[in-house]
């Protein structure tokens, strides 16, 4: 059911193009849409106090809770499962591993890489990519194989999880469908109420770090990325699977149109909110670019930087390793 004030915006949205809309329906028009990201303090295309981010950011995920998951099938017509799992293949978790999962309240990842550390115990890495410059990763794999081999013989299978998100109703989602796979699901996930900027885990306690779509909703980038190597281990990797700039022309006046037409309508349509899928379409657009982001990685102490752009080209998976500290 959708009120009639809300089904008469909803028909003179739709009727114009983003490049004419006014700021009720689509936010901005075109030439606001490719704003660069930075560092200023956003809520989607609007500045906002610091403090003022995380709030409105947590009262967006507890509006939308109950239909994330449905609206994220609609939005990609499903190709975020794809990107998931290619994500969690790439993170390649291995049994007796400490998992960090931020900003994974629904539990797709967690659930992810719980399966695929269960299912083939010892399961040779992938190869990784390294960007020019950043050196070949093979020591680091070498020497994090060597640190886990002792636990891998002795662990129970599979890895084990702590999601963290700042959203309680999320997170509810997460641990009832982690339930509904049975208890040697349920209790390998911890499910840990914070913020990516302030985790409450010990330092150099995880050996993998996880975030999927959540790294764009965060306050401070920069800060993000140092909490993440302070709670890895030596030889810990960061993984980062997060929608990206688009690079070929005709897909981007696409994706733009999709995205500003149809995403919030939709969002109105199954979630009865349109502004809370306004501000996702325009946080998208807010994020830095990925060469940009792959440079924040390394002033944050990260090591192997290197990204992958998955198909079609409107997301990437970024990734990076901890050194051991010299002495």
């Amino acid at each position: 059911f959708i009120p009639k004030m809300q089904c008469r915006q909803l028909l003179r949205c739709i009727s114009r193009s983003p490049a004419t809309s006014s700021s009720s329906c689509f936010g901005v028009a075109r030439r606001q849409i490719h704003q660069p990201g930075g560092f200023d303090t956003s809520f989607g295309f609007e500045e906002v106090e610091p403090g003022q981010k995380q709030d409105r950011v947590n009262q967006v995920f507890n509006r939308v809770s109950n239909s994330y998951d449905v609206m994220n099938d609609l939005m990609s017509a499903g190709l975020h499962r794809c990107w998931k799992r290619r994500f969690v293949a790439s993170a390649n978790p291995r049994p007796g591993w400490r998992v960090v999962d931020v900003a994974g309240g629904t539990g797709d990842i967690a659930l992810g890489l719980l399966e695929w550390s269960r299912k083939l115990p010892g399961r040779a890495p992938p190869p990784v990519r390294v960007a020019p410059g950043d050196g070949s990763v093979d020591s680091f794999r070498e020497a994090a194989e060597r640190q886990t081999a002792a636990a891998e013989a002795e662990a129970p299978a599979g890895c084990t999880v702590s999601v963290v998100d700042p959203s309680p109703s999320m997170m509810q989602v997460g641990s009832a469908k982690a339930s509904a796979k049975g208890s040697t699901f349920a209790s390998s996930i911890q499910w840990l109420e914070g913020r990516a900027e302030s985790l409450p885990l010990d330092e150099a306690s995880s050996d993998l770090y996880t975030i999927a779509f959540g790294m764009r909703n965060c306050t401070d980038l920069p800060g993000v990325l140092r909490e993440a190597h302070r709670v890895l281990k030596p030889y810990g990797r960061f993984a980062c699977l997060e929608f990206c700039s688009v690079e070929n022309p005709l897909l981007s006046i696409l994706y733009d149109e999709y995205s500003f037409r149809v995403i919030p309508p939709m969002g109105l349509l199954v979630a009865g909110d349109w502004d809370s899928y306004e501000y996702l379409v325009e946080s998208i657009r807010r994020f830095p670019h990925q060469t940009l982001f792959a440079n924040m990685m390394r002033e944050a102490g990260f090591s192997a930087v290197n990204y992958e752009v998955l198909w079609p080209g409107v997301c990437c998976i970024h990734s990076g390793y901890k050194l051991p500290s010299v002495k």
